[in-house]
């Protein structure tokens, strides 16, 4: 796959997951309260600059954690609220996502 095809595909995911967290925990409609649109801006610069995405799966796969401590703290319970979730409202993202980070975890 193409790296900035993959990039692209993160940020979506990063997206995907952040908003569906908002929406759920913050009661959020339609956009980010202030706390997860800053940690989404982050979250996409980090992405953005990431000199792994050739190799790596997701972030959580990443050998290197470029998050400070409490980002990634955040996007870890981003991640483990909105993971869940998405297998309903966005069911395609959610298989994809598994999939890429169970093939990672085999090799």
């Amino acid at each position: 796959m193409n790296i900035e095809k993959k990039r692209e595909n993160e940020k979506e995911m990063l997206r995907t997951m952040i908003t569906v967290y908002c929406r759920g925990v913050h009661k959020t409609k339609g956009q980010l309260c202030p706390e997860c649109k800053e940690l989404l801006e982050y979250a996409l610069f980090r992405t953005e600059k990431c000199p792994f995405m050739a190799t790596k799966t997701f972030c959580s796969a990443c050998k290197v954690h470029c998050y400070t401590k409490e980002k990634q703290e955040k996007i870890k319970a981003v991640m483990k609220y909105a993971g869940p979730r998405m297998i309903f409202s966005h069911p395609l993202q959610a298989v994809k996502h598994m999939w890429v980070t169970i093939k990672g975890k085999i090799k």
